[in-house]
């Protein structure tokens, strides 16, 4: 959870060169008067499946695999011809016509945390401690943080991480915040990363009148919001500043913000589209945050069983001490697993495009790395870096297209490869940043903000 403090560090130093926050603010009126060259995404949703989600059971199936590799599950078609996706994700295959899978993702690693650190920021850390490896101001920033540093401030921040981070057992992931640029530019965090000391569910149903992220955004960010609102409104602390100032220490403290979390103000039908759910409920609050100009909402999907444990549930091993997690194919198909992910996603979708927003939102969805052709005796899979799938939709991107190709078996890309760096470079480049700008770090050296090329063939 953001703190004042916290929040009073984010609104003092911008941290990008000597500009300071009046300065990016005044850059960002000059920016509105000036034409803009093309047509560019304003927000970016990342929808992060923590664990490592398996290709060959969801987005690249092989069905004349050899048994042993081959899914358990049937693959349907879509309405794109051509183009398949697993069974369990038939309303996803129904909105086919605004995705872009990505099926030739690679990399060596793995082991998660590396794996999360170089998804998330495009570079390979060879420091990280397995498995506590807790976030430091030494790592580099993540996508999110890049964005915020590269965006003139708002009456919303630029980055917001929901419901929580990725961690477990009072660790939070490196690669999970701003590391060297400092706190101004950390995503904000309703909900800290879980502990085993939580005793708490995920909830997999809720009560018509219940809103699991208007009750955490009560407890966590919008009572901050509305503590901070009233020191300032009883405070003489900001007489005498420009309106630039004046609109740096109000932009946390907005009706604007206090109004995107209230998901409960939300239609009874569209809440039952997403899903009365902790996973429906966070796709439904990152368009509200998006809606309301916040430029990247993370949204983590991972379980906290009722026993506390935190499981990564896209890491489909199979044979796990939470409920349904016998098998591989049983948490694929549990209350956490493909059926809520086929719910809200296709209503995410749905709903932007019906709204308009589409074409300025970019939806990208991602785990750290695939899953190993081989099953396994728990009828689950292991890890596997070499190869996976990342999707994309709206920003720009051409809907119902497959770019890159996979081996018979979804072991090896077999066309058109693609590190986890060309995947940050292609969401800058939806963005309208050019991922060879370079940041300073707190040693003033410069740093090219990802080393990546962007799929342009995609847009």
């Amino acid at each position: 959870m953001l703190n004042r403090r916290d929040a009073m560090m984010r609104l003092g130093q911008a941290g990008l060169g000597a500009l300071t926050l009046p300065g990016l603010l005044e850059a960002q009126k000059a920016q509105a008067q000036s034409p803009q060259p093309r047509k560019r995404a304003k927000s970016c949703i990342l929808i992060y499946l923590w664990g490592g989600p398996p290709q060959q059971d969801m987005w690249d199936m092989k069905p004349d695999a050899p048994e042993g590799i081959r899914s358990a599950f049937r693959p349907i078609q879509t309405n794109v011809p051509g183009i398949q996706l697993c069974e369990h994700l038939p309303h996803l295959a129904q909105q086919a016509d605004k995705l872009a899978l990505v099926r030739s993702v690679t990399h060596p690693s793995t082991v998660h945390e590396p794996s999360v650190y170089y998804t998330l920021t495009g570079k390979v850390n060879n420091s990280l401690v397995v498995p506590r490896n807790q976030r430091s101001r030494r790592d580099f920033p993540n996508v999110g943080a890049m964005i915020s540093a590269l965006t003139p401030p708002g009456p919303m921040p630029a980055s917001v991480t929901i419901p929580r981070p990725i961690g477990h057992n009072g660790v939070t992931y490196a690669g999970t915040y701003s590391g060297w640029l400092g706190p101004r530019h950390d995503p904000m965090e309703i909900r800290e990363a879980p502990s085993a000391d939580d005793r708490y569910a995920t909830p997999v149903h809720l009560p018509a009148d219940l809103s699991t992220t208007r009750l955490q955004a009560r407890r966590g960010l919008l009572n901050m919001i509305q503590d901070t609102d009233r020191y300032f409104q009883s405070s003489r602390a900001t007489e005498g500043l420009t309106g630039f100032h004046e609109q740096a220490y109000r932009m946390l403290t907005s009706a604007q913000a206090r109004h995107a979390f209230q998901v409960d103000q939300e239609p009874s039908w569209l809440r039952d589209r997403y899903g009365r759910n902790e996973y429906g409920e966070s796709f439904l609050l990152a368009r509200r945050l998006i809606e309301a100009e916040v430029r990247l909402v993370s949204v983590i999907w991972l379980y906290v069983a009722p026993n506390g444990q935190v499981a990564n549930i896209w890491d489909t091993h199979g044979g796990v001490s939470i409920p349904h997690g016998e098998t591989g194919w049983s948490s694929l198909l549990a209350p956490y697993g493909l059926p809520p992910l086929n719910q809200a996603y296709s209503a995410l979708l749905e709903d932007l495009h019906q709204r308009g927003l589409l074409d300025d939102t970019l939806v990208v969805s991602m785990g750290e790395f695939g899953r190993t052709p081989r099953i396994n005796p728990q009828q689950g899979r292991e890890h596997w870096g070499p190869c996976m799938t990342v999707t994309f939709s709206g920003g720009g991107v051409r809907g119902g297209q497959v770019y890159g190709s996979s081996d018979r078996i979804a072991a090896y890309p077999s066309e058109n490869p693609v590190s986890p760096e060309d995947i940050i470079a292609t969401m800058y480049h939806a963005m309208g940043i050019d991922p060879d700008t370079m940041v300073h770090d707190r040693e003033n050296r410069p740093n090219r903000i990802c080393d990546g090329r962007a799929i342009t063939a995609m847009f």
